[in-house]
């Protein structure tokens, strides 16, 4: 018969927690946060001269699928028609817990002049009640993992169809894109993350 062999509590311990610790690994891996336009609404009309412009309220749903809570910078999303810069939004600097799903209302400026300047493409939208609006934004900031800060950086890159007379949001297709980074900067903007 073969040697018996003592059981180890301590032996049993470090295996089961040396396997929590693996399991914690693979979902930690970062995950791309996940972005959808909710709503277009208009705010007001500006008859500036020489630049008039609309105001409009973006909202959208977005989700932090990761077990890390964010903090985010100031950013800008450029919004465009017809590759001409139509206008920006504006996202304040925030934060959102880990595995969570939140409402964020952005601000925007549209140019009105840039559909004058796409008249004929404009009108061919509004007659058929579709018009497609492309938005770029990076997003920078801190993920905190116990006591350690992680800088990353989202890109995003939407293309939203929109009704032009409701401003009703008919199809989009969002894609982000995460990058983390080591060291105290955060290649956006000022270089700078949250802290």
């Amino acid at each position: 018969m073969g040697k018996k062999e003592k059981w180890s509590w301590s032996s049993a311990l470090i295996g089961a927690a040396s396997a929590i610790a693996a399991s914690a690994l693979i979902s930690a891996k970062p995950k791309d946060p996940s972005f959808h336009l909710i709503s277009i609404s208009f705010k007001s009309f500006k008859p500036n001269l020489p630049i008039p412009d609309a105001e409009v309220l973006l909202n959208i749903h977005v989700t932090n699928p990761n077990i890390a809570p964010i903090k985010y910078s100031d950013s800008t999303m450029s919004i465009f028609y017809q590759d001409s810069l139509l206008g920006k939004a504006y996202l304040q600097a925030g934060s959102q817990p880990a595995h969570s799903c939140q409402l964020i209302r952005l601000p925007a400026r549209l140019n009105v002049l840039q559909f004058a300047q796409h008249a004929a493409t404009f009108v061919s939208d509004v007659a058929k009640r579709e018009m497609l609006l492309d938005a770029t934004v990076d997003i920078g900031g801190t993920a905190k993992l116990l006591k350690w800060d992680q800088n990353f950086k989202v890109h995003v890159d939407s293309h939203i169809t929109v009704d032009p007379m409701c401003l009703d949001v008919l199809d989009q297709e969002n894609t982000s894109k995460l990058q983390l980074f080591t060291g105290s900067t955060c290649p956006i903007g000022d270089g700078k993350c949250m802290h």
